[in-house]
């Protein structure tokens, strides 16, 4: 009888044993794959930030549909790029804003493949921020502090134009306080009690996001979100938020960032019973990118293995600009 050692390396003796005994499968259908929408005709327009990331006209979008439902990759997240912003975001919530035409656009195409709208109001507020601004003197001083409650007001206006444009899955990220109340109850109401919400239940004031604010100028115009986004120092309120959404009615539970998130992944699979969604975000996305293209870094081998480590820790579902790539190299 060999040592346990050697019990081992005999299971990892041939890249078959090796299959036959792997504890964690990355698969295509684990994958949503962003895709940023704009007004406008004939725009494909690279980001620069993003390597292989781009905005889309809707009659340029068609090509990259074609593409994402070819590979096989079951969902898509629109965000959209307006034309124009204003105080409150109206275009979040505009029957003709640019995702609500998008989402139409899409499911006319492949009506089974899954659109998932990105409910905020960041990207179509002139002021960048997640939420209506509330601006008041303090000590000669102007201060602009976030609304609460009158954000969730037009956060559920956002949801429920999504849903009547066709969206299979709300997936609100603003980080409002009951937010996913307001919005299930907004959405039950307008009779979309079958569309579910994904939500960003642990959104962390992450370095990492950088790329998306130049992909959709969300970048705020003063102040920072960190009065409404996580402490990346905290985990135990990593559950109170998460715990606060389950008891509000989300369908799913995302940690954004994921990468240097693995804990709470996990820590989450393990206290709900419900799927995990991890984003694996802009920073994460750019930072193997340009690594990359240094020749630094195996970007094949370094993305499936970092996508893997997601599943690994809990993750059900991955939201990855990767996802095309990755559905092509799992195929070969």
């Amino acid at each position: 009888m060999g040592f346990p050692t050697t019990r081992l390396r005999r299971l990892r003796s041939s890249i078959g044993m090796r299959n036959m005994v792997r504890e964690t499968v990355l698969t295509v259908n684990d994958f949503i794959m962003p895709i940023f929408v704009t007004h406008g005709t004939n725009i494909k327009e690279p980001i620069s930030s993003m390597p292989g990331v781009y905005h889309f006209s809707l009659d340029r979008l068609n090509d990259e549909v074609d593409e994402i439902v070819q590979l096989g990759i079951p969902a898509v997240l629109l965000f959209g790029v307006p034309a124009t912003k204003d105080a409150i975001g109206s275009s979040s919530f505009d029957t003709n804003g640019i995702v609500q035409e998008a989402t139409r656009h899409i499911k006319s195409r492949h009506p089974h493949l899954l659109v998932i709208a990105d409910t905020c109001l960041c990207q179509f507020t002139d002021h960048g921020h997640c939420g209506l601004i509330h601006v008041h003197e303090k000590n000669g001083h102007q201060i602009g502090e976030i609304d609460n409650d009158a954000s969730l007001a037009y956060l559920v206006k956002a949801a429920v134009s999504q849903a009547e444009a066709g969206a299979d899955i709300i997936a609100p990220s603003n980080m409002m306080d009951g937010f996913v109340h307001a919005i299930r109850t907004g959405l039950d109401e307008a009779g979309f009690t079958n569309i579910p919400i994904m939500s960003y239940a642990v959104k962390y004031a992450s370095s990492f996001y950088g790329p998306f604010r130049e992909a959709v100028s969300s970048t705020p115009q003063f102040g920072d979100r960190k009065t409404y986004q996580m402490d990346p120092a905290n985990v135990r309120e990593a559950l109170r938020e998460a715990e606060a959404d389950v008891l509000e009615g989300a369908d799913m539970l995302m940690v954004k960032p994921a990468l240097s998130y693995m804990d709470i992944i996990r820590l989450l699979k393990d206290q709900f019973d419900l799927p995990v969604v991890a984003y694996n975000v802009s920073g994460e996305y750019s930072m193997i990118k340009a690594a990359a293209l240094q020749g630094w870094i195996d970007e094949r081998a370094v993305t499936l293995e970092m996508l893997t480590s997601m599943k690994r820790a809990g993750a059900d579902i991955i939201i990855t600009y990767s996802a095309k790539d990755a559905a092509r190299w799992l195929a070969e």
